[in-house]
């Protein structure tokens, strides 16, 4: 699936930089819009889709006169390479945003002296532009890789067997919590070991940023004539089609066959518990996010840097991993505060977090912190270096300075992180299918509870919600995309 992601990725990337054909300004966006589908989401619409009822199947039968599936071979989705097919078709978009960057930031300096040498348009690719894109290739892997290992919805119902969901199976279907962590702890030995094995691999690889004179110097691109121009778009087109396109036909058709389940009561339920949850998630990273940022630039302690990099650390962490993790740290929280309670007050509090969205908030402020701070930073890292102290020398104190200069400023950025935040707690399924109360649904879980008896079909309106929540921030994106240098 890795290979897949890269390859569709860098060909991607690489095309819509360096190459001229119809439709490319289009194409520049449209390929991230996969981004906004879930790959839960992505999996109950690819699997209704190819499944012997589904149109394409039907379709085969319609044209070569076939009356059962004993008269034709098809390939079956619900396989491990039909898992790997679900995840990078909505995946594959991480790997083209870090490299497109990439690509279009190195200066034609670079091709030239490549060129002057005798190497032709595709050895000065292999052999010099792919090199120095590692990096940001790399990158958008390990995305791919992280958001894989999350993953618990997509490879249940595609009856594939992940260490993820036997996270899951052992913990609640099994009973075995103690199992469930040593797999857990196992899972996450692969992460770090895939870390330090590519980090070994590029041990003895340098790389130099270039000036900022340089960049204005984007290489011309090629016009593509013939049927270059026309098999370029097609070929660049499939994959969002995959990824977005039939997700959106096949909810979209199934909601238009029960619009009566619009105004059901558990879906109005659902979508008001997401709404909740992700807006406490949203205030409470960005806030958490603002206060890590505002110590380590101002307050400038020791411990202020460790601090940030170990809040930024969650995101690496599977949503199932996090989960366990919490359960075992909030529950024994939740009986200490019980027992005191009842010696105390004679009184007992019950389950304060364990039994409540609290736990579901935990989990996605401690996992989506690092989008919060990322977003924040980089809109702090634009204002002058002096304008705190400006503020100071003018008789404020370090909260006004904060409050009256610093906050409005970066109001923009703050907002942007919250968006982030609050569509991707939405989309978060693995640690709130594991952390939520008893009867309590997200538009998540309740999407995943309909597939799991069978019937994706009834969570139709719930998955076009999710996608369209998560369309706001790809829009945004691919509103700067549209412009090379913005982007």
């Amino acid at each position: 699936m890795s290979a897949s992601t890269a390859t569709v990725g860098v060909i991607s990337a690489y095309a819509i930089a360096a190459y001229d054909f119809p439709f490319r300004r289009t194409l520049s966006w449209a390929i991230v819009l996969p981004l906004a589908v879930p790959p839960y989401l992505a999996a109950y619409a690819l699997g209704e889709f190819f499944h012997y009822s589904g149109p394409v199947q039907t379709l085969v039968r319609y044209l070569f006169g076939f009356q059962t599936i004993r008269d034709y071979w098809f390939p079956d989705i619900r396989t491990t390479g039909g898992a790997a097919l679900v995840m990078s078709s909505v995946l594959y978009p991480y790997v083209y945003l870090t490299a497109r960057v990439v690509f279009l930031m190195q200066s034609r300096n670079v091709a030239d002296a490549a060129r002057t040498l005798g190497a032709n348009r595709a050895r000065t690719f292999f052999k010099v532009l792919l090199p120095l894109a590692r990096p940001a290739i790399v990158a958008g892997v390990a995305l791919v890789l992280m958001e894989t290992l999350n993953d618990i919805g997509a490879s249940e119902y595609l009856g594939v067997r992940t260490l993820t969901f036997s996270v899951y199976a052992t913990w609640l279907n099994r009973g075995s919590l103690a199992g469930g962590a040593q797999i857990a702890l196992f899972l996450l030995a692969i992460v770090l070991a895939l870390l330090v094995a590519e980090g070994w691999a590029r041990r003895k690889q340098r790389f130099a940023a270039q000036r900022s004179s340089q960049l204005k110097a984007i290489p011309p691109r090629l016009r593509l004539r013939g049927p270059g121009a026309v098999l370029a778009p097609v070929i660049l087109a499939i994959p969002a089609l995959v990824g977005f396109g039939i997700p959106l036909f096949v909810f979209g058709r199934y909601a238009y066959r029960r619009m009566d389940q619009l105004w059901t009561g558990e879906l109005a339920s659902a979508f008001l518990n997401s709404v909740i949850t992700a807006s406490a998630t949203a205030f409470c990273t960005v806030v958490i996010a603002g206060l890590l940022i505002y110590t380590n630039r101002y307050a400038r302690t020791r411990v202020s840097p460790l601090e940030t990099r170990i809040a930024s650390m969650g995101y690496a962490l599977p949503g199932g991993i996090l989960a366990l993790g919490l359960l075992f740290v909030l529950s024994r929280l939740d009986n200490g505060i019980d027992q005191f309670s009842r010696v105390a007050f004679d009184t007992s509090t019950g389950l304060i977090f364990t039994g409540s969205a609290a736990a579901v908030v935990i989990a996605c402020v401690i996992r989506f912190i690092a989008l919060a701070e990322g977003a924040i930073r980089s809109g702090h890292d634009k204002l002058p270096p002096n304008i705190e102290a400006a503020a100071r020398s003018l008789g404020h104190t370090a909260g006004e300075s904060a409050r009256l200069v610093l906050l409005p400023l970066l109001t923009p950025a703050i907002l942007t992180a919250a968006v982030l935040v609050f569509v991707d707690t939405i989309k978060e399924l693995s640690a709130t299918i594991l952390l939520r109360p008893f009867g309590f649904n997200t538009l998540a879980t309740y999407v995943y509870e309909q597939a799991s008896r069978g019937a994706p079909e009834d969570g139709a309106f719930a998955s076009l919600l999710i996608v369209a929540t998560a369309l706001l921030p790809v829009a945004i994106l691919s509103r700067m995309l549209s412009d090379d240098r913005s982007a």
